[in-house]
């Protein structure tokens, strides 16, 4: 294993959106041989939407389940084997902060985000890509939903693709 990381962001509560942000990152960490931290993030009491409703022992328990779920995820989208070899991060705070929090600390070389689209049930999604963008340190590879990434021994092929046409 190179001394490379790539953190992957995803959300857990949108596992059919964050599947391929995991697939992809999952590719790349392979193709460098780096180190892939998958990590996911969970609201603080402090949030003014979730402040009034959670104590300081249910933001515990927050991120203890959401642990368990990336977990979950991780092994649904990559396979037990592959998930054991992953570091599971699970910050509290907000999307962007604590995403660029934990490349800082990790000297991640790489940020793996979903570009969530922009209607209503993912508005509050789309401005932490931006910021993360806009603040890391690293570079930023940011998934679109309709983007898929081909690795291929048998063929050479252009490495990112849109709607089955390579680029």
């Amino acid at each position: 294993m190179s001394n490379k990381t790539i953190l992957c962001a995803v959300d857990i509560n949108a596992p059919d959106e964050d599947r391929k942000v995991l697939e992809i990152a999952n590719q790349l960490a392979t193709l460098d041989n780096a180190q892939l931290d998958v990590m996911t993030v969970v609201p603080d009491k402090g949030s003014a939407l979730v402040g009034a409703y959670l104590e300081d022992h249910d933001v515990i328990t927050a991120k203890d389940r959401a642990l368990q779920l990336l977990n979950t995820f991780a092994t649904d989208v990559l396979g037990d084997a592959r998930n054991k070899e992953l570091r599971h991060v699970v910050g509290v705070g907000s999307v962007y902060a604590e995403v660029l929090k934990s490349a800082h600390a990790d000297k991640a070389d790489l940020i793996v985000i979903g570009a969530h689209r922009q209607d209503l049930k993912d508005y509050l999604l789309g401005p932490n890509a931006a910021r993360v963008v806009r603040h890391a340190d690293c570079s930023v590879y940011v998934v679109r939903s309709h983007e898929r990434f081909c690795v291929s021994r048998h063929e050479k092929t252009t490495p990112l693709a849109r709607d089955g046409q390579n680029l």
